[in-house]
């Protein structure tokens, strides 16, 4: 979709899953009356035993997409303000003092997706991976309902993440909502970052209004459209109950494939899984930064040209995704005068990283390298 929200969880729910969206509507139904009873019973919290999962789950699972990580590295929990913390992994602290790269996984995501990309991503300088506030194994605090505070929500608790930490600058690489949220971290503290890495970044483009897009969405899009929006994006997991794990091979059996050099069986179906069906606090403030598909509220290339001239930019597209590639185009119109470079990785869709992770890395490191 133009919006760059190509192939994420809740797009593939809606192209893959027609059929599941009538039970979806059943499930919901269903649950809504199962939680109105049991919440009249003073039963509130009956959700995890719907769902066949649980934090240990999770860690788990996230075990089991970095066990063939071959460098060392550790792991911890970073405090932030109001009792918050976010998961971290940490490669190669302290080997070489050279300015180290930080990666913001996606909507949906967490640090197990990196796992074919830590290792030599690692090689030369410091890498930290986290899970971004209300994903993963994060905490999963209450979110505002407005989208501009929902997003400095994220991007502070960026900023305290790197001040706890002591690094003094970073180059920053997000991927999805990551890559728009390493941008808007960027535009409000510039002085932290010395190269902003955007891979398939969310929520560049405005809407377009009605008549102006090249291809329509179709009626059927549309109507499902309608009947999700009072949803998550990632509800249907949820409202599956012990229904989810099946579904998540079932509408997305491309993640199987993508990791297959390292996995063979359900590793990381589930751990996708696991990710998604725990409290939804990041998925509702995604949702609340959203408008009708999948848009920004607050589209980024209305923002981007202010971003300080100083600080370099690379824009990495897959060649077979079908993201906005006018976006990167426009965010080098906007930058006249600052570096703005444009990587397509051919083969490869939305989670270049992940379908291409020699070309990605390889690439990756060849930006690193004009970072001292």
């Amino acid at each position: 979709m133009a919006n760059g929200m190509e192939a994420p969880l809740w797009l593939g729910l809606v192209q893959r899953a027609l059929v599941f969206l009538r039970i979806h509507t059943l499930f919901y139904s269903v649950v809504k009356f199962l939680d109105a009873t049991l919440r009249s019973w003073g039963i509130t919290n009956w959700l995890p035993a719907w769902c066949p999962t649980s934090q240990c789950k999770l860690e788990e699972a996230e075990e089991r997409m970095l066990q063939l990580i071959q460098s060392k590295f550790s792991k911890q929990f970073v405090n932030i303000s109001s009792d918050n913390k976010l998961w971290t992994l940490v490669f190669n602290d302290g080997v070489e003092r050279k300015t180290p790269l930080v990666l913001l996984h996606g909507f949906g995501g967490g640090v197990g997706l990196w796992a074919m990309n830590l290792d030599a991503l690692s090689q030369q300088r410091p890498v930290y991976a986290l899970d971004l506030l209300g994903f993963g194994q994060s905490s999963r605090p209450h979110f505002s309902t407005d989208a501009q505070e929902a997003e400095t929500q994220f991007v502070e608790s960026i900023e305290e993440w790197r001040e706890k930490l002591g690094l003094e600058s970073v180059i920053l690489l997000g991927h999805n909502l990551g890559g728009y949220l390493a941008t808007a971290y960027s535009l409000k503290y510039p002085s932290r970052v010395k190269h902003l890495i955007l891979v398939e970044p969310w929520g560049f483009p405005e809407c377009p209004e009605a008549g102006e897009q090249d291809r329509p969405f179709p009626v059927w899009i549309k109507v499902l459209g309608a009947i999700l929006s009072p949803f998550n994006p990632l509800a249907g997991l949820r409202l599956a109950g012990p229904l989810g794990p099946g579904l998540v091979q079932i509408v997305r059996p491309d993640f199987k494939k993508k990791y297959s050099a390292m996995f063979n069986d359900s590793t990381v179906p589930e751990y996708i899984y696991h990710l998604n069906v725990q409290s939804p606090s990041g998925e509702t403030a995604f949702k609340n930064m959203t408008i009708s598909y999948g848009w920004a509220k607050r589209p980024m290339l209305q923002r981007i040209g202010l971003i300080h001239c100083d600080i370099p930019i690379t824009v990495i597209y897959g060649s077979r995704s079908s993201i906005d590639g006018h976006s990167g185009n426009s965010i080098k119109e906007m930058r006249p005068n600052s570096h703005v470079e444009l990587i397509a990785i051919r083969g490869a869709g939305h989670y270049v990283f992940a379908d291409q992770p020699e070309d990605f890395n390889h690439r990756v490191l060849h930006v690193c390298e004009t970072v001292s």
